[in-house]
């Protein structure tokens, strides 16, 4: 019993010997085999390799000549002991004896310190390229020049920061251009901010930057003009064109800068008629049956006090057979003869009423406690009930349909 102790004892050892040896040399090979690379071929050691690197240049310039432009993306190695095949820009792609992936045919990259990466495809790279800004390339016929500024608001200095960064295709009267810049702040036309004068240039340069104090109660009633102008060699200013921004219907804080460009638009060199003038804009969409107004600005109006309590605004009527069908109005600016509204209003009107539709717009003036005042009053519509630039301004309206028809009215009294 003692001998057979003995032998099991001993039996039990060497089995347990080899065991640890097998388990230790399994875990010696397998972490050999996670330090060990293949070595790379060294390219000083090529031989007959001349005629390859020529074939092989050959071969890719056909190839960009036969194909669009792509970028190789590649992905690195996985370490699982698969064959690899060398390239002599040191690169690896794997061998066709890998069931998992086939490399393709290709282009081959250009990153040397990518050693162990292997090219999977292709991008193209129009598939990821950012829209084109076409501000600076599509200027519409007729264009006198456009402007581009960016505007941002403080809200605890109550500071308003304009940055005039350029304007594009100035329409000068005589072949030179020495432009600026007069920035107003509506309804304060008393004031205003000036740029440098740029010389010899249609497309001059500013980066100049502006500040206006307005608190953020008044702020939204607020309106920026900006006046181009150039000067001659006799030093007489000539106005190439204005651009109205009104900020009412803008999210201005401090976080939020806006970048804005803006066509220039002709003044109206004419002297106010004797109630003052309208601009807005008209157009009828036959398809949804619709009437758009935008309401834009009115000048010269002859208020009956000037003071901030004064509001004025617009009234848009619509008319049939000179019977009420739906009114809108815009909201009251405070205290200038001269307010820019820049609101939009539509009405349902079927294409066959247009014969018997007219739009009535009222400017009225509010004053606190006492009864509203009619500053003066334009209509247009069909020949039923207009004539001259009313009638003229409707009819363009239905002519060229969906599309906004822009002009400038004399404001009367009668009705």
């Amino acid at each position: 019993e003692q001998a057979v102790a003995v032998a099991g004892g001993i039996i039990g050892g060497i089995l347990l010997f080899v065991l640890l040896g097998i388990t230790a040399y399994l875990l010696w090979k397998k972490f050999c085999h996670l330090l060990s690379y293949e070595k790379l071929t060294d390219p000083v050691k090529t031989t007959n390799a001349n005629a390859f690197f020529q074939d092989q240049a050959n071969s890719e310039i056909q190839l960009k000549s036969t194909r669009s432009r792509t970028v190789p993306f590649i992905i690195p190695p996985t370490l699982h002991g698969r064959d690899w095949t060398h390239l002599t820009n040191e690169e690896q792609v794997q061998d066709d004896s890998d069931p998992y992936m086939t490399p393709q045919s290709g282009p081959r990259s250009s990153f040397h310190s990518l050693a162990g990466a292997y090219v999977v495809g292709t991008i193209n790279p129009d598939l990821y390229k950012f829209p084109e800004d076409k501000s600076e390339t599509d200027f519409p016929d007729g264009n006198i020049g456009r402007l581009w500024f960016s505007i941002e608001y403080e809200q605890e200095s109550e500071r308003l920061l304009v940055s005039l960064i350029k304007a594009r295709k100035l329409q000068p009267p005589a072949d030179s251009c020495s432009p600026f810049v007069k920035i107003f702040l509506l309804p304060d036309e008393r004031s205003y901010l000036q740029s440098k004068t740029k010389h010899k240039t249609l497309n001059p340069q500013f980066d100049e930057n502006f500040v206006f104090q307005v608190s953020s109660k008044m702020l939204l009633q607020r309106t920026l003009k900006f006046l181009v102008y150039h000067i001659d060699k006799e030093k007489k200013h000539h106005l190439l064109g204005q651009v109205i921004f009104p900020l009412k219907n803008e999210a201005l804080t401090e976080d939020n800068k806006l970048l804005i460009w803006r066509d220039l638009e002709k003044e109206n060199s004419e002297p106010p008629s004797e109630y003052g003038d309208i601009q807005f804009s008209l157009s009828y969409n036959d398809y949804l049956g619709r009437l758009t107004v935008v309401v834009l600005r009115a000048r010269g109006l002859k208020l009956q006090e000037e003071s901030p309590a004064v509001g004025v605004y617009v009234k848009v009527s619509l008319m049939n057979h000179n019977k009420f069908i739906k009114s809108k109005k815009t909201a009251a600016l405070l205290g200038t003869p001269n307010p820019v509204y820049n609101e939009t209003f539509s009405f349902k009107a079927d294409q066959t009423e247009l014969d018997t539709a007219s739009l009535s717009l009222s400017v009225l003036q509010s004053n606190k406690g006492e009864k509203t005042l009619l500053l003066g009053r334009v209509v247009v519509g069909p020949f039923m009930y207009t004539r001259g630039r009313e009638l003229e301004h409707w009819n363009e309206m239905i002519s060229k349909p969906k599309e906004l028809v822009k002009r400038w009215h004399a404001l009367c009294h009668s009705t």
